[in-house]
């Protein structure tokens, strides 16, 4: 697993600038690649007639690895990237070698949860993504997160197309439970998780290590839902202090 690329997918409702400030230190250690998923970021949404679906977004997943030419990859993701790694689990397990999850669990919503999800989408569509921030960001930071990052969240959140965070809501709250899937990743894994995460606390990430035959786990103090955001370095040092030198 040492010579393989770590392909790191972002979390909802933002885009892979998300990984800026762990990119550098991770580039030097290993080849990193973060792209945006469909609809988000720079990545267009396709035109489709098919309902939003997770397993769409893990074929655009893998096509990039077929363009990159890269047989098997370490596959991570923070929140609903880690989701998405899931699907693409699933979908063509032989791709993976390693896998990371930062902040996210693997059983599906509850019924409550995905109508949340689809009122998200439905409002988005109606109103553009200027209120997200000040619904979001409460669940998504620690309590006492940095003022820049709440910033910097506000900004991603706020550039990214209406349609795209939409689809992505909709995709969300359409996934199965990934249990048995993991329980069948004979790879290596790291379980990544903010000590204050709210949204898939400790306890998610205590399923996961649980699940996967193989799995690391590395908590992160005074941190939310985005680590990558609100502790960079911890999010480094955590991957680097696992992955095989």
């Amino acid at each position: 697993m040492k010579d393989l690329p770590l392909v790191l997918l972002h979390a909802f409702p933002v885009d892979a600038r998300m990984w800026d400030a762990v990119r550098a230190p991770l580039s030097e250690r290993l080849r990193l690649i973060t792209p945006d998923q469909r609809g988000l970021g720079r990545s267009p949404l396709p035109e489709t007639d098919r309902e939003p679906d997770l397993d769409d977004a893990a074929r655009d997943v893998v096509a990039l690895l077929d363009r990159l030419e890269l047989d098997k990859v370490v596959l991570g993701g923070c929140s609903m990237g880690g989701y998405l790694t899931m699907a693409v689990l699933r979908l063509a397990p032989e791709r993976v070698g390693g896998l990371v999850f930062i902040d996210t669990k693997a059983t599906a919503d509850t019924p409550e949860a995905a109508q949340a999800r689809r009122d998200v989408a439905a409002r988005v569509e109606a109103e553009g993504a200027g209120w997200m921030p000040d619904a979001v960001t409460p669940g998504l930071l620690a309590e006492k997160a940095d003022p820049e990052v709440a910033g910097r969240l506000r900004e991603l959140i706020t550039t990214q197309p209406p349609s795209g965070v939409a689809w992505a809501a909709r995709a969300m709250a359409a996934r199965p439970d990934s249990l048995e899937t993991l329980r069948s990743a004979d790879v290596p894994a790291l379980v990544v998780v903010g000590e204050e995460d709210g949204l898939t606390p400790l306890e998610e990430a205590n399923t996961l290590v649980e699940t996967l035959p193989d799995a690391t786990l590395v908590v992160l103090p005074e941190t939310g839902h985005l680590t990558p955001l609100e502790d960079p370095a911890g999010v480094v040092e955590a991957i680097l202090g696992w992955y095989p030198a």
